[in-house]
């Protein structure tokens, strides 16, 4: 019997399909088609992660996502309900811009909303700046914004 026991804090963290593509390779035979997910997680207190994955089935590839995003989680400092100050960041041709906000909920549109949303920020304006509508190439550009921001 062991003198000591180690309680593992267990987060549960929700996730959200953002983005489902069917991507096809041209083989001898003819197409062969797989699935690309893009999974965003959180758990509504600081800690968000972006995940992707790939599969020859819809159900592997949102399973492979998700493990991918538990693996990429990163911690969110919250101030008074906002981010501190300003941020923006670019990824690949996604540009970002965050913004702290005194109250009025999140002001921000596709999978940006949906991060700041699992992140647990109640009071955030968000544009998407960059010409791209790629919601993976966007959403990391916001997990980028985020991770620049120091508490």
């Amino acid at each position: 019997m062991p003198r000591f026991s180690i309680k593992k804090e267990k987060e549960e963290f929700e996730s959200k399909l953002i983005d489902l593509a069917r991507t096809a390779r041209i083989m001898a035979g003819g197409r062969r088609f797989s699935f690309r997910a893009v999974v965003i997680m959180g758990n509504r207190k600081g800690k968000v992660g972006v995940g992707v994955g790939k599969g020859q089935d819809v159900s592997i590839a949102i399973e492979k996502a998700n493990r991918d995003g538990k693996r990429n989680v990163i911690n969110v400092p919250i101030i008074n309900n906002t981010i501190p100050y300003q941020s923006e960041a670019k990824y690949k041709s996604a540009k970002v811009l965050l913004k702290p906000r005194r109250e009025g909920g999140i002001i921000a549109g596709g999978p940006l909303r949906v991060i700041c949303e699992f992140s647990g920020i109640p009071n955030i304006t968000g544009k998407i700046i960059g010409k791209t509508k790629n919601k993976l190439s966007n959403a990391r550009a916001a997990i980028l914004a985020l991770k620049k921001i120091k508490s």
